[in-house]
């Protein structure tokens, strides 16, 4: 039986239900280990005048290390090389590490940190995108993306708006945080256990600040509790710490931040800012848009160029729009340099897009899905994207309407425009918003992926890939596709942790790419093996009277046999000790390069992914007119996966991300203080979706789509796309305040309680309307007492 196609449990399901699961603070500690920590920066910006260690020094047990004990480059960074292990000379966030230290024992840390002194000169911090805007304080040059003559069809447009949005940041909340293990070995080397996306890049690091080669530095990542992003690149300061020690000491060093410090250091989804002018026929067809993106990139780049960039290539969204102009800039501010995150710019861009077609709607006073469906990618016309790709095998118009009629959206959407015109305690929004997401890295270096594949003589199956396992099931989906390669079941097929020294020069585990590149890498492996054994049953089949070449060789059931005589069947286990006393290599190495992508990032023009996954989300809330209490009371989801691999694997990534997107744009405030302090560090001030925040009414589906078929087993990526359908759920808010105020609020993202009444009051301000919007005036305090009461 193949398992592909089927709803396989996750691979390690049973080790987590039975908390078997190793994840790295669950290693046993190892002889001679020191447990590492460090002191921060007391100020968002300041110059060091001077650190003193001395005292901690003399604690027992204690190691201390600044700057000046870095034994090779003190500086790192992922694209640029702008960050450091330890601050040298200035501070540029709060809580930036000065000074490593490290003991046989937490208690003895601490009693050393709080011994360390750092005497500093305030430096203006600046904070927020305005300043850094006024101050012309920017990372890396403005980007820009263009078609057509934008500024003449503003012009000339029938209708004109602009208008900007405000769109706050986003914690990652991994259930582990980072921690990383570094164990010293022989000379010089230095193997690090990391719970990271990207353990090349790790490993790369550690070489570069340790002044040691890429070759006697090994990472190591078995699975991560969680990481969304979050561990792409700043997973590397962790590692770099513990490397730090273990190097000076050659004594196993380790580190695990508590959940509070990791909020308060590391960075987040980028907030943005978005302006917009937009021109548009009296009908709703959109004939011109200009918008200018910033973000607040934090103190560094990390990769927040990588992430304007996507951006910019998904800010039409899913409309054929003829003149555009799209540009980017990063804002340099004082804080941890905010960096990848699940949708990678992608979510800001959207959700910029549709509140534009939201502000459209209620301009022209019609129904938003009509312009949504109106402006929708075409088939054969209009297909064609700002930066020249061609949208293919566009199912885009199939996925819109098959949710508007299974969503019975005309019905339920009158019916929430007649709810709100008598409804004096509560209003209704119903949204029904798509998503086109592009798949690939949009640097083209890094769609590359390599696999080992070793087949033992008891007839089972070691894979080795270079991505990783944060709980997203991609080594469910390699083992899935390793199993049916050699028609064995999945039980006889191993995944094996991730490794720079079996897989080199890996790509991150982002981008939703995994299983597409590490994936097919291994189905390559496993295709030369596969040869290898064919031509061995070939010979076993001819043995025994069987005619047939390796070609006609069939793997089913952990047996081989001509396909046109399945009833002759040899033992998968057999053919192998055969191969193996036929002394034939059993072991393969898969290479996989993404075909035909490429962008030109200074002509804004270019093929940068290989596909697109699509949906459509219609979301409908009930908002509380008294307190601004939001319920989301129903969500239908359509996704085009292409052919899944696993539809329980891929229904969770879609419910999960789906969940985490409507955290993102309902409540998950980011608070900080004047000082740049983070006020939100922990679950008590930072609220992730509960379990009561799910829809109550929640249904998925799939769109039946063959025709992806360049892809692995037909499939498409699952992990990032759902997410950025939970702009519906904001839309939807923001409809529903639209129905109470008459005109569209200036509602920022994410649409919090309290973010919603402060809208519903500057709503009671709002001179009247007319037509569809219309609806009797808002209650006064008096009103909505009273009805409360008789409810």
């Amino acid at each position: 039986m193949k398992s592909l196609g089927q709803s396989s449990p996750h691979e390690s399901a049973h080790e987590h239900v039975r908390g078997e699961a190793v994840f790295l603070a669950d290693m046993p500690p190892l002889h001679n280990e020191l447990w590492v920590d460090f002191v921060g920066s007391p100020l968002a910006h300041c110059r060091l005048r001077a650190v003193d260690v001395d005292a901690a020094r003399r604690v027992p047990g204690v190691v201390v290390f600044t700057a000046a004990d870095v034994p090779g480059h003190n500086d790192f960074g992922p694209v640029f090389h702008d960050e450091e292990l330890l601050a040298a000379k200035v501070c540029q966030y709060l809580g930036q590490p000065v000074v490593a230290v490290a003991a046989p024992s937490r208690a003895q840390v601490e009693e050393a940190k709080a011994l360390v002194r750092i005497d500093a000169e305030p430096l203006h911090p600046v904070l927020t995108i305005p300043e850094a805007i006024a101050r012309k304080q920017f990372i890396g040059p403005t980007r820009r993306i263009a078609r057509g003559d934008v500024a003449a069809a503003l012009a000339q447009a029938e209708e004109h708006l602009s208008g900007e949005l405000i769109l706050g940041g986003q914690e990652h909340f991994y259930l582990e945080a980072h921690a990383s293990l570094a164990v010293p070995g022989e000379a010089g080397a230095m193997t690090i256990y990391s719970s990271t996306q990207h353990p090349s890049e790790i490993q790369a690091v550690v070489a570069h600040c340790l002044g040691l080669t890429m070759s006697q530095v090994i990472c190591v990542c078995k699975r991560m509790g969680g990481g969304f992003g979050g561990k792409e690149t700043q997973a590397a300061l962790p590692a770099l710490l513990a490397a730090l020690v273990a190097y000076k000491t050659r004594r196993p060093a380790r580190i695990a931040l508590d959940c509070d410090t990791d909020f308060r250091i590391t960075g987040k989804r980028h907030p943005y800012l978005a302006r917009y002018e937009v021109g548009f026929t009296h009908d709703g067809r959109l004939t011109a848009l200009k918008t200018d993106f910033y973000s607040n990139g934090g103190f560094s780049a990390d990769l927040s160029l990588a992430v304007m960039e996507r951006t910019l290539l998904h800010a039409e969204n899913a409309y054929f729009i003829p003149n555009v102009e799209f540009t980017g800039t990063v804002c340099k501010t004082n804080l941890p340099s905010n960096t990848a995150f699940r949708g990678f710019g992608g979510p800001q861009a959207v959700a910029a897009m549709e509140n534009v077609i939201e502000e459209m709607a209620a301009h022209l006073d019609i129904d938003a899905y009509r312009i949504r469906r109106l402006n929708c990618y075409g088939i054969d016309k209009n297909n064609v994207t700002p930066y020249g790709q061609v949208v293919q095998n566009n199912t885009l118009p199939a996925v819109l309407d098959g949710l508007a009629r299974s969503a019975d959206y005309e019905i339920r959407r009158s019916a929430a425009l007649e709810f709100n015109t008598r409804s004096r305690t509560h209003l209704k929004g119903l949204a029904l918003t798509p998503v086109k997401f592009g798949i690939s890295f949009t640097r083209a270096t890094l769609n590359q992926a390599n696999a080992l594949v070793n087949v033992f003589v008891d007839g089972t199956v070691q894979v080795s890939t270079g991505g990783t396992e944060m709980g997203q099931g991609l080594n469910t989906k390699i083992r899935q596709l390793a199993a049916d390669q050699f028609g064995l079941p999945l039980g006889s097929v191993r995944i094996m942790p991730t490794s720079t020294e079996k897989n080199i020069n890996t790509s991150p585990t982002a981008a939703s790419a995994s299983t597409d590149l590490n994936g097919t890498a291994v189905v390559q492996a496993c295709a030369a093996i596969r040869q290898r054994l064919a031509e061995v049953a070939s010979r076993l089949l001819a043995a025994k009277g069987i005619d047939c070449s390796p070609a006609q060789v069939d793997f089913d059931g952990g047996f081989l046999c001509d396909s046109r005589c399945p009833e002759t069947r040899l033992r998968f286990v057999e053919i192998v000790r055969q191969a193996y006393e036929e002394r034939v290599d059993l072991g393969e190495r898969g290479f996989y390069a993404t075909p035909g992508v490429g962008f030109d990032r200074e002509s804004g023009q270019g093929t940068p992914f290989f596909y697109y996954t699509n949906g459509a989300a219609a979301a409908e809330v009930l908002i509380d007119r008294f307190t601004g209490d939001l319920q989301v009371t129903r969500v239908d989801l359509l996704m085009d996966l292409g052919k899944s691999m696993n539809p329980a694997i891929d229904r969770g990534q879609v419910i999960g991300g789906f969940v985490q997107g409507m955290g993102w744009v309902t409540t998950e405030a980011l608070s900080y203080g004047p000082a740049g302090e983070l006020w939100s560090c922990s679950p008590t001030t930072y609220k992730v979706p509960n379990v009561t925040d799910v829809p109550a009414d929640f249904r998925v589906d799939f769109l039946d789509n063959p025709t992806n078929t360049k892809n692995v087993y037909g499939s498409k990526a699952v992990g990032e796309p759902p997410l950025l359908l939970a702009v519906s759920v904001w839309a939807a808010v923001k409809q529903a305040l639209t129905a109470a105020g008459r005109r569209p609020p200036h509602l920022s993202l994410p649409a919090t309680n309290e973010e919603i009444l402060l809208r519903l009051a500057a709503a009671q301000e709002t001179p009247a309307g007319n037509g569809l919007l219309e609806q009797a005036p808002a209650p006064a305090l008096a009103e909505l007492t009273a009805a409360t009461e008789t409810v």
